[in-house]
């Protein structure tokens, strides 16, 4: 599957950061930021451009500005020059520095903008780091439910209609929290984690049959609510079959895979008269207990071992 490039506003993360604007050239608010990567141009400052990404977000802190105020005005305004002539999208000026005459001539000749922040630079790096990081996550849409259940982010996939909605109300009537319903938008946010949330337009509503759409946190509080939440465990809900086997010791563990990374998964048959609120909180508490280390069906499994050879 090839994964979209996604994009974050240069206006965004200004408003996110309360950037100071030392130079804003029209239409600036739109420039668009696609690397989670940021840059502090050491090397560049220095005339080496080899391997150099102008895309990133580039910052000069308090050894770059040193490193710079060493040099000759037209030194300065060579390296500047080549600098923000590469095409770099922004440039941020970190602890309140003062700003090159040069540095702000070059930002205008070549209609790069040109913010100031009174954080350290490692502060403000990591921050926006962080912030791209999941501003521009691959992602992708699936038709299910999100719920947190002691603090376990499970996501409820299945055909429609089998009762997804339904469960997740009852389980929010226990007092967990619904994420999202019908459209659960997932981000890989790092190599090994998912985080899912709502689209905006339906975010906290649910559909149940027969009853129409049900706004969560109007009816059970902003207690029953959660705006995101780590996918943690896939359970995947079908109609019972007769004379199909379905899992009954869980010794081995079944996967899915969301956007190339692996997520522990099961498979829970429906069928009138199971309580699935309490089967998907028994589930989601046995998972954890896996994470932490144990493993009730191969405890199990051991003691009949160890009781069979004993005999």
């Amino acid at each position: 599957m090839q994964l979209k490039e996604f994009g974050v506003c240069l206006g965004d993360l200004i408003q996110e950061f309360d950037f100071e604007v030392v130079y804003g050239p029209e239409n600036f608010e739109h420039v668009e930021i696609t690397k989670t990567d940021v840059s502090r141009p050491a090397l560049q400052l220095a005339g080496f451009f080899d391997y150099f990404d102008p895309n990133r977000i580039q910052i000069m802190g308090k050894v770059e500005n040193t490193f710079v105020e060493k040099m000759t005005h037209e030194e300065r305004a060579l390296c500047f020059d080549k600098l923000f002539g590469s095409g770099i999208p922004v440039m941020i000026i970190s602890r309140n520095m003062d700003v090159f005459p040069e540095c702000l001539a070059a930002a205008q000749k070549y209609n790069v903008p040109l913010l100031r922040t009174n954080e350290f630079t490692s502060t403000i790096v990591n921050a926006l780091v962080a912030s791209l990081k999941v501003s521009l996550a691959p992602r992708i849409t699936l038709h299910g439910v999100l719920v947190e259940i002691y603090g376990e982010g499970v996501l409820l996939l299945g055909d429609s209609g089998v009762g997804k909605s339904e469960t997740a109300i009852e389980l929010v009537k226990r007092g967990h929290r619904l994420i999202a319903d019908d459209a659960v938008e997932i981000k890989r946010v790092s190599d090994k984690t998912l985080v899912g949330t709502s689209p905006d337009v339906i975010r906290y509503f649910i559909e149940l049959r027969g009853i129409g759409i049900v706004d969560v946190r109007r009816i059970f509080g902003v207690g029953s609510v959660k705006l995101t939440e780590k996918v943690e465990l896939v359970i995947n809900l079908e109609p019972w079959e007769e004379g199909k086997q379905y899992d009954r010791l869980g010794l081995e563990g079944q996967t899915t895979s969301i956007l190339d990374i692996t997520v522990p998964s099961l498979t829970i048959p429906v069928r009138p008269g199971r309580n699935l609120a309490v089967i998907i909180e028994v589930a989601a508490m046995n998972d954890r207990y896996k994470k932490m280390g144990y493993n009730a069906a191969k405890d199990l499994q051991e003691r009949m071992l160890k009781s069979f050879g004993g005999n």
